[in-house]
């Protein structure tokens, strides 16, 4: 895996990842960040975020679970002083869907926290993590 990251001006870069994708970040207004796109410690969080929420979807569509929507949200707390890492992340889940049994639900995010969410275990290392969860029941379908 590759990325690039070009300087545009005042604090604000261009990343590029190997899939052609490309993002604007940008430092604090006081560093000199014109808010011209996300911090980048957030989007280490959105990332860890986006990871996790892959591997839940997959694993409840693999449960044959009828999800049809998944948000997290996430809320972090970081180190007072440089390195100014995260120390604590909480992931609250909201999954909605149709009949989605509660024990599966968490086995997905336990085994994306534990075994395949590469961004998360990797945050575990300076990190507290934590999960919770609710479900949405969402109204069946009508013909």
């Amino acid at each position: 895996m590759k990325a690039r990251v070009k300087w545009i001006e005042g604090m604000a870069f261009m990343a590029e990842a190997d899939s052609g994708h490309a993002v604007v970040m940008d430092g604090a207004p006081d560093i000199g960040g014109r808010n011209l796109g996300a911090r980048p410690m957030e989007m280490v969080l959105m990332g860890a975020g986006g990871c996790t929420s892959i591997d839940v979807v997959m694993i409840l569509q693999k449960s044959r679970q009828d999800v049809t929507d998944c948000q997290v949200e996430l809320t972090a707390e970081r180190a007072g002083d440089h390195p100014k890492v995260f120390t604590r992340i909480h992931f609250h889940f909201v999954v909605k869907g149709r009949g989605l049994k509660p024990e599966v639900v968490e086995r997905a995010i336990k085994l994306s926290a534990e075994k395949y969410c590469s961004a998360t275990i990797m945050l575990a290392k300076t990190a507290e993590i934590t999960h919770d969860f609710e479900i949405v029941e969402e109204a069946p379908q009508t013909a």
